[in-house]
């Protein structure tokens, strides 16, 4: 049995080579796309508060929501999401890196703590290396045309994209990423990754620490009749408040210098400290704490259902539901 496997009669943990890869893989996919799916306003409601000078568009997140929907219906809170959805592909090899380097680690006597923090660090530089130039368009795409519908600053267009509500999402896309490189080159679709890597290595691999961690914690206190599954996404939700208390200014940082087209992080600390001081720390932090617990949790709760689906049949008497 894996190294911290065990928890009584059950498994606290489906280790890699206890899966059918090709159950898991497809549903995998499945449920990364529904997820985004269901929760991508957040994200733009996030980039769009993200970006504005203090609160000059938008007080919060629910004004935020509400000013897009008014302006735009609902197309508007899924601005850039069919090239944001690239995400999913990336997604696989995140998790294939997260499963695989667990799976060395625990080779080497690794526990189930150190696998998780230094796996979901590999992973993510393997999946923000993928998925940056897609993020980049798909940001200027959530914050094109941004303040059209109230703020004294007027619309928010870093590319000078000739852009109306009729224009098709196809086109937009498009004509963001030709100016893209006829401004920077390949170059500019990578603009942010240093920050990108900053905010998110760190980001994944606390996030993955911390889930194992909160996950070991609550199953000492909960009853033994609550659902295993449940406890791990309240870990998950929890790991994600976590993390995205401690690397929000870094996120904030990264949205800036890929939409905003700063020269470096240390020009964009220096605006964003001009502008902000200690708000800095706290600018859009509900929104990202909402998209964070929401997003934890339903990624949990599709990711732990495939493994325990996944699972081979000589482990699949050792499942908690």
């Amino acid at each position: 049995m894996a190294d911290g496997a065990t928890n009584g009669t059950f498994l606290r943990t489906i280790e890699w080579d206890m899966m059918d890869k090709r159950k898991f893989f497809p549903l995998s996919m499945l449920s990364s796309f529904s997820v985004r799916c269901a929760l991508y306003p957040l994200t733009v409601i996030k980039t769009q508060l993200q970006v504005q000078f203090r609160n000059d568009i938008y007080k919060g997140m629910i004004d935020a929501g509400i000013k897009i929907y008014r302006a735009e219906g609902v197309p508007g809170l899924y601005r850039g999401f069919w090239i944001s959805s690239v995400q999913i592909v990336s997604g696989v090899f995140y998790i294939s890196t997260y499963e695989g380097v667990r799976h060395v680690l625990g080779q080497y006597g690794a526990n189930q703590r150190a696998k998780s923090l230094v796996a979901g660090g590999c992973a993510s530089l393997v999946g923000q290396t993928i998925i940056v130039p897609f993020d980049v368009i798909s940001q200027h795409a959530m914050v094109l045309g941004m303040g059209a519908h109230g703020g004294k600053n007027g619309a928010v267009n870093p590319l000078g994209i000739n852009f109306d509500k009729g224009s098709s999402r196809l086109r937009i896309t498009r004509d963001i990423a030709r100016e893209i490189l006829r401004r920077d080159g390949v170059r500019g679709f990578y603009r942010g990754y240093t920050a990108s890597l900053m905010a998110y290595v760190p980001n994944s691999a606390m996030w993955w620490a911390f889930y194992h961690l909160y996950q070991d914690e609550l199953l000492k206190i909960v009853p033994p009749w609550v659902s295993h599954l449940f406890v791990q996404c309240v870990a998950g939700s929890f790991g994600g408040f976590t993390t995205t208390i401690i690397t929000n200014p870094l996120d904030i940082v990264r949205a800036r210098l890929q939409v905003q087209r700063l020269d470096s992080m240390s020009v964009a600390f220096r605006e964003l400290w001009h502008e902000e001081h200690f708000h800095m720390f706290f600018k859009g932090l509900t929104a990202r704490l909402v998209q964070s617990a929401a997003f934890s949790f339903s990624i949990i709760l599709g990711y732990e259902t495939i493994k325990r689906v996944s699972v081979n049949e000589q482990y699949r008497h050792m499942i908690k539901w």
